[in-house]
């Protein structure tokens, strides 16, 4: 089975993560960038954070055979603090990097009129760089979240076919799949979706355009969880090709919009930038 990660934040997790998730089938990811739970309070930490994941965490990754990818914005959280906000107009610069397959984390956290702001500059970013958008949608009240990130999604430039609307559930599926965005579904441990939920939106609704991630992070979270959902699905009657279309094809699809995804996986060298994974060897 082989599996593609399309949510998920490797920088809170350690290598063994990396291994499990190796054994698991997980050979592909894409790491968006977020709010690291302490608060940034200057650009210069954003670069930095934007430098890891253009260099240490794809080193981290191919030691245990996994292509890292990753999607680079401002994200909802932090566009409320005006100390955050001129990152957008270091973004540029990065959004011509290879490893970049979209423009994400984007969308809303708390839907305020600063991350109006950012969302509508971060999607007129992708459009000029014609690259793809990953999109939050808020975890307080959902409908009225994704209703009014649709109507900024079709203010833009940019074309709901490259945009993937994550976090969805149940109540909010059948109007993300009519507006013709791509549909991204985290699962977790207690909250957002889980296996058996999973498995049922999919079952009313179909494969078509559909994303599995584990949005992993510092929080309780699971990095198996594509895999266990992936189980769940051929235990409910799916087919291996069914799963392989959601935890593998679409996300290629996906992120492939962005025309800088790379699928092979190189042996690394021993160290990136002088650093090793390694501690107390030679």
């Amino acid at each position: 089975m082989r599996i593609f990660d399309p949510h998920i934040h490797m920088t809170s997790r350690t290598t063994d993560d990396y291994e499990a998730m190796h054994t698991a089938g997980v050979r592909a990811l894409v790491e968006p960038s977020f709010w690291l739970g302490q608060p940034r309070t200057s650009v210069a930490s954003f670069l930095d954070y934007f430098d890891s994941l253009l260099g240490w965490e794809p080193f981290r990754a191919a030691q245990y055979g996994i292509a890292h990818h990753c999607a680079l914005a401002l994200n909802p959280k932090e566009a409320n603090d005006p100390r955050c906000a001129p990152v957008l107009d270091e973004l540029p610069r990065y959004l011509v990097k290879d490893q970049v397959v979209a423009v994400g984390e984007i969308g809303y956290d708390s839907m305020t009129p600063a991350e109006d702001t950012a969302l509508a500059a971060q999607l007129q970013l992708a459009a000029d760089h014609e690259l793809p958008a990953l999109v939050h949608t808020p975890h307080r009240d959902k409908q009225a979240g994704l209703r009014r990130t649709l109507d900024v999604v079709r203010e833009s430039a940019l074309s709901p076919d490259r945009v993937l609307v994550d976090h969805l559930n149940e109540n909010t599926v059948k109007e993300a799949k009519e507006s013709g965005c791509w549909l991204g579904f985290s699962v977790y441990p207690d909250t957002k979706m889980d296996e058996e939920r999973m498995v049922a939106v999919l079952a009313e609704y179909g494969p078509e355009r559909v994303l599995v991630n584990s949005a992993a992070d510092w929080g309780r979270s699971d990095t198996l969880k594509t895999r266990r959902v992936a189980d769940a699905l051929l235990a409910a009657g799916f087919t291996e090709d069914d799963v392989d279309r959601v935890l593998w094809r679409n996300p290629v699809a996906f992120y492939g919009l962005s025309g800088r995804l790379s699928l092979d996986v190189t042996t690394p060298d021993v160290t990136h930038e002088g650093n090793s994974i390694l501690r107390g060897g030679e």
